[in-house]
């Protein structure tokens, strides 16, 4: 076993405190660097575990709501400081086992988690009702409540910030929350459980577990949680909608998979453009909205893929750095299966469009795979019209804008979309056709605490992120009162 920087969390973190796992199924976490072994037994919480959790949610949600909107928010303030605080050991969770850089787990992350805590803190006493005017003798109070208990079922990819994105508006509201991480990455989030005790919040209004299947299926139809938030696959989130539907009618947010299409036009800013177009190789391609259709315009398409080439290659002569270095930017996949998926994909990309670079696996440890660009992809391919989620970009060309809005929005998702040029009449012509829940213009960073982030089509129901989230965090009431029997 190795020696690590940072104790290893284990167990469920429930009501304050770390307990040991009622459910009997187990796995073996292995480095995705190296293939070492870094937990033995990590066992995977069961419908029990989850109903204790419940239990634990119940208990606390009455102290929660009694604070004043006021302390809540300051817990949550601090919760955020506390986050930031503890940035480094949070990557460092992450790094010892799925190998994701220290840039993004221990800086990026922690970051972009602090920011969305202290937004939402700021609305704490500020998600207000209204009273309306006396009308003969009438008193109309419009009140915004809490549902009460509330779940999240975390990425393995980016568990920080999706955590983030649900819990803080959740707590926002006065709800108290179940999230349950990833079982491929569970151990920052275990550590963000007992910040929040650190910080003062109270235990059981948040409750973390660790688990699979069946933790998941549990949260989404218990008749005593109120709504669900989901961020993973497509056909999980469906599992997820109807179990919620059938239990109790409960509330379902989904933030599901992606294709997003990347617009070059011939105006574009070519060295910029290129190096956007190359962070589909971030987190190593496990990013939901990355942009991993590219279509560029046949004047510059040549230098645009000589460009991104050189990119690619760069980033490739990086791989097996030590994800503990900052200044690391590649990674391997995260997880086994992931790994095998992305290969399979590389050879039927192999049979439907040219390879310009890489292809194959990397290394002889780990769970690397080279980035790979390929060019001008068959009618039907299906390296483009289905999610990889690993560092794998598929480049074609176009020459009209009919065109290629017919190929961007020819897809079931629609989670983001890019575009690249100096015309702002031809951007918000293309942004305001384009079928995407996010677009972003000249630039490929969709992320911001203030925004509403979300899919049309497949790619999700309901938003994160923006002031407009917590009303699905929050139930009105309207209260009517008669306060006096003469006109």
């Amino acid at each position: 076993m190795s020696t690590f920087k940072y104790p290893i969390p284990s167990g469920q973190f429930i009501h304050g405190e770390f307990v040991k796992t009622k459910g009997t199924e187990k796995v073996t976490l292995r480095s995705a660097v190296d293939d070492s072994v870094i937990a033995e037994e990590l066992f995977y919480a069961n419908t029990e575990d989850v109903e204790l959790a419940v239990e634990s949610a119940a208990k606390a949600f009455p102290e929660w709501i009694g604070l004043s909107p006021a302390t809540r928010g300051q817990l949550l303030w601090k919760y955020a400081t506390l986050i930031e605080e503890n940035a480094e050991k949070l990557g460092y969770l992450e790094s010892v086992l799925v190998g994701k850089p220290a840039f993004f787990g221990g800086f990026h992350e922690p970051k972009s988690a602090g920011d969305l805590f202290r937004y939402f803190a700021g609305f704490c006493d500020k998600h207000v009702g209204e009273v309306q005017p006396d009308d003969q003798g009438f008193l109309r109070i419009v009140r915004n409540e809490p549902l009460g208990i509330c779940a999240a079922i975390n990425a393995f990819n980016s568990p920080i910030i999706t955590f983030a994105m649900k819990a803080a508006p959740a707590l926002a509201a006065g709800n108290v929350i179940i999230s349950k991480a990833s079982e491929f990455n569970p151990f920052s989030s275990l550590l963000l459980g007992q910040l929040a005790i650190e910080a003062g919040i109270p235990p059981g209004v948040l409750n973390i577990l660790v688990g699979a299947g069946e933790a998941g299926a549990a949260l989404s139809s218990h008749l005593k949680i109120r709504k669900i938030s989901f961020t993973g696959s497509v056909a999980t989130g469906k599992k997820v909608q109807v179990a919620g539907t059938n239990s109790n009618l409960k509330r379902v947010t989904l933030e599901l998979g992606g294709k997003s299409p990347v617009i070059v036009f011939p105006d574009a800013d070519l060295g910029h453009a290129a190096q956007s177009g190359a962070s589909f190789m971030a987190l190593n391609g496990q990013g939901c909205i990355l942009g991993t259709r590219i279509y560029v315009h046949e004047d510059i398409a040549e230098a645009y893929l000589g460009a991104l080439k050189a990119m690619v290659e760069h980033s490739a002569s990086t791989l097996g750095s030590d994800p503990h270095d900052m200044t690391t930017m590649s990674s391997p996949l995260y997880h086994p299966a992931q790994h095998k998926t992305v290969l399979r994909f590389l050879e039927q990309g192999k049979k439907e469009a040219e390879t310009v670079t890489g292809g194959n696996s990397w290394g002889e440890k780990g769970l690397y795979v080279e980035p790979t660009i390929f060019f001008k992809p068959a009618k039907g391919a299906e390296i483009v019209s289905k999610e990889i989620f690993g560092p794998v970009v598929v480049v074609d060309t176009f020459k009209t804008e009919d065109e290629v809005l017919l190929k961007a929005n020819d897809t079931e998702y629609g989670l983001g979309a890019a575009v690249f040029t100096k015309d702002i009449d031809r951007a918000i012509r293309i942004a305001n056709k384009l079928e995407a829940g996010t677009v972003t213009v000249n630039n490929q960073l969709p992320f911001h605490p203030t925004v509403p982030f979300g899919g049309y089509k497949s790619s999700g129901v309901g938003r994160e992120n923006g002031k407009a989230v917590l009303k699905e965090y929050s139930q009105t009431k309207s209260v009517i009162i008669q306060y006096s029997t003469t006109a």
